[in-house]
């Protein structure tokens, strides 16, 4: 993880991500702000994807599910075909039209925010796909 946000052009310590990772409950859990996780999702593309040429990605100073879902979707290389098949692992039935909508630009006029449930069940879908045996967290 280190080495992700270190990619990305912010330089974190061991120290950071491990307050970062702590349980919600855990004293010493500390918060990670939007533009933290921005570099951590473009360095998240860049490990997946390879460095572009040209200027580095700028990351965000506020995110919104659609910027998260988009930007896990360029890392993973998913077509909407894929991100529906991550869903229906977990129950989670979407229509493709209702899917490309999140991934419109704001000022288009069929663009929709994606709402919490649904960018936690694909994050649920994702943990199945890749840990299918493991916990969820």
């Amino acid at each position: 993880m280190i080495e992700i946000f270190g990619s990305a052009g912010l330089e974190v310590t061991r120290a950071d991500v491990s307050d970062w990772l702590k349980k919600d409950d855990d004293p010493e859990q500390k918060k990670l702000n939007d533009h933290k996780l921005a570099y951590f999702l473009n360095g998240f593309i860049i490990a997946k994807r390879g460095k572009q040429e040209g200027a580095a990605p700028v990351a965000e100073k506020d995110l919104n599910n659609n910027i998260i879902f988009r930007k896990l979707k360029i890392a993973l290389t998913l077509q909407d075909d894929d991100i529906l098949d991550i869903l229906q692992l977990v129950d989670f039935r979407f229509g493709k039209h209702e899917l490309s909508a999140f991934f419109r630009k704001p000022d288009h006029d069929k663009y929709r925010l994606c709402k919490d449930q649904v960018l936690r069940n694909f994050l649920y879908g994702m943990q199945e796909k890749y840990r299918p045996n493991g916990e969820r967290d």
